[in-house]
């Protein structure tokens, strides 16, 4: 399965990432590699998170207060936003676009 991220989803991994490495040296690395194993699991069970919405579904991180919003297309799986468990809830809804609220 190929894997899309949005443009704003990168730049959210990227603002993350940058952030935790701001903070302590090498946790922005292990944010990355979180991110990372959890689309692996997605592109291997794709269906077992949990779905919030129609063609929307949500994968937790490990050890990160980060979901994973992602959509499944025709064999391309996309992940919507990188977003903060308590920040600015739903803004990414925003981002949909047609084909990526229906249907998996």
């Amino acid at each position: 399965m190929k894997v899309e991220f949005l443009p704003d989803a990168d730049e959210e991994l990227r603002e993350a990432a940058h952030y935790y490495e701001s903070e302590a040296a090498g946790v922005g690395l292990s944010f990355i590699a979180a991110v990372h194993k959890g689309v692996a699991e997605i592109v291997e069970l794709p269906l077992a998170s949990q779905a919030i919405r129609a063609g929307i579904r949500k994968k937790v991180l490990k050890h990160f207060s980060y979901h994973l919003f992602y959509a499944i297309e025709t064999n391309i799986l996309v992940i919507v936003a990188v977003a903060h468990q308590r920040r600015r809830p739903n803004y990414w809804r925003a981002r949909l676009r047609p084909g990526l609220s229906g249907g998996e």
